[in-house]
């Protein structure tokens, strides 16, 4: 064992940095309008209540996408996770659409 850490490029590291960034502020985002629209949308409570629950639940949900952005060992997995969790929480709002067409 030679004791020597190999470290990546120092533009490595900063794309990086940034695709977490843009993970943690963009898809953090994304992530959180979506799932506030879906607590809305299927909660079982009065429509005033549940957007209500929604948009307090969408400060927690953006809080912990960004902090698992920059806790997860690769930015690759953040963006695929991110992607997919998206996907199903539009999906469900696609739903929820179909079965009451009324926003």
């Amino acid at each position: 064992m030679s004791g020597r850490v190999v470290r990546a490029p120092l533009w490595q590291r900063c794309a990086d940095v940034a695709a977490r960034a843009v993970a943690a502020i963009g898809l953090g985002y994304l992530v959180a309008a979506l799932a506030a629209a879906a607590l809305a949308r299927w909660l079982p409570a009065p429509r005033l209540e549940a957007t209500m629950i929604g948009s307090l639940a969408s400060f927690a949900i953006f809080a912990a996408v960004a902090m698992w952005a920059f806790a997860a060992r690769e930015a690759w997995r953040v963006w695929a996770f991110g992607c997919l969790v998206a996907s199903g929480l539009a999906v469900l709002i696609w739903l929820s659409l179909l079965m009451e067409p009324r926003l």
